[in-house]
């Protein structure tokens, strides 16, 4: 029987693949909603990993203490202050689905402020007037079904606060395990790397590695630590729909764009409404939020990594888009790591033939 085996079976090679591939399908069926949350698990013990070594060493080493201390930061200064701004995003943003059913009933303002403005005050107030007496309103008819499928989008995904929940305790169960079983983890990793593709695939882990935490703190935590102060700021001023903006604020902070597009135009309302002084308060805010990017994404870094600001807004809108508010965190992640082991695979090989004067050198 053994000589009919021959080496070139090629319908042995034929079924043995499909049962392969029925196999993987039926675990990948299985595991599907639970990949979201170990992805978002990963990137957070990843990134704080040496923060949990540090407590576990002034613990005695009781891993079970580190865990449970990691677990509850984790809880305290990301799961909380995120479930609250979704929490306000549903409880606000009744206004603007009201505002999006019923555009005729909207008029816009005179804006009569304008005219005490010097020098150009008269020409932009008439025309302001012009622009709405000449379809400024049936131009707001116009984009209102626009507007009404991309406000119940976002109320959708706010909504949808069941995945999101069953998301979090996926996280957070999957944090305590690898935390509790991370040294077994990464060798199992590493070694199934290696096996893959030899020393290239563990150089490809630890590079991941690397992207993972590059983004998870130098992106996440600090655009997380702008939008609750410039939320702080904003709720302090006085400036209605805080929470909806400050989340506004989060995402334009990890799309590398900034606070200021969201905070310069309210500071300009400010000045405008007479308040003054919340005004003066909110330009010392937001410089300090501003350089708070310089100083604080360096220190979470601790190495020169070159992020991409395309690559990050582009994982951050496809991410929102593709997984909803959990791919505010995934999609910059996977961008980056699969970024940079492109990078590492590309440079691999040497550098191309110089040419000059058509000639190659």
């Amino acid at each position: 029987m053994e000589n009919l085996q021959s080496k070139n079976d090629l319908p042995k090679f034929i079924f043995s693949t499909i049962a392969i591939l029925l196999i993987i399908t039926i675990c990948f069926w299985i595991l599907k909603p639970f990949i979201f949350g170990f992805l978002w698990a990963s990137m957070v013990v990843i990134a704080t990993w040496p923060l949990f070594k540090k407590i576990e060493n002034k613990l005695w080493h009781k891993k079970w203490l580190a865990t449970i201390i990691m677990t509850l930061l984790v809880i305290l200064l990301f799961v909380i202050p995120f479930a609250i701004l979704i929490g306000s995003i549903i409880q606000n943003i009744s206004p603007f689905i009201e505002w999006a059913k019923s555009p005729t009933e909207i008029r816009l303002p005179e804006l009569l402020w304008l005219k005490n403005t010097p020098l150009i005050g008269n020409k932009l107030f008439y025309g302001w007037n012009s622009l709405v007496s000449n379809g400024g309103n049936t131009l707001i008819t116009k984009l209102q079904p626009y507007i009404g499928k991309a406000t119940s989008w976002f109320l959708a995904q706010a909504i949808n606060i069941g995945h999101f929940i069953f998301h979090i305790i996926v996280m957070l169960l999957f944090n305590i395990l690898l935390y509790l079983t991370g040294e077994s983890v990464i060798l199992s990793i590493r070694h199934f790397a290696i096996r893959l593709a030899g020393t290239r695939g563990d150089i490809s882990v630890i590079i991941a590695g690397q992207s993972i935490r590059a983004v998870a703190l130098g992106v996440v935590i600090t655009a997380l630590v702008q939008a609750i102060i410039s939320g702080i700021g904003l709720s302090l001023a006085d400036i209605p729909y805080t929470s909806i903006l400050t989340v506004l604020i989060f995402i334009c902070c990890i799309a590398q764009i900034g606070p200021l597009l969201i905070i310069v135009p309210y500071i300009i309302w400010l000045f405008w409404s007479g308040k003054t002084n919340y005004g003066v308060i909110m330009i010392i805010w937001g410089i300090i939020i501003t350089i708070m990017d310089g100083i604080l994404r360096p220190m979470l870094i601790k190495k020169n990594t070159n992020l991409s600001m395309i690559l990050i807004l582009i994982g951050v809108i496809g991410g929102i888009l593709s997984f909803g508010i959990i791919g505010l965190f995934i999609g910059p992640v996977i961008l980056a790591v699969s970024h940079n082991l492109l990078t590492a695979w590309i440079y691999e090989s040497p550098k191309p033939i110089k040419l000059l004067n058509n000639k190659i050198k």
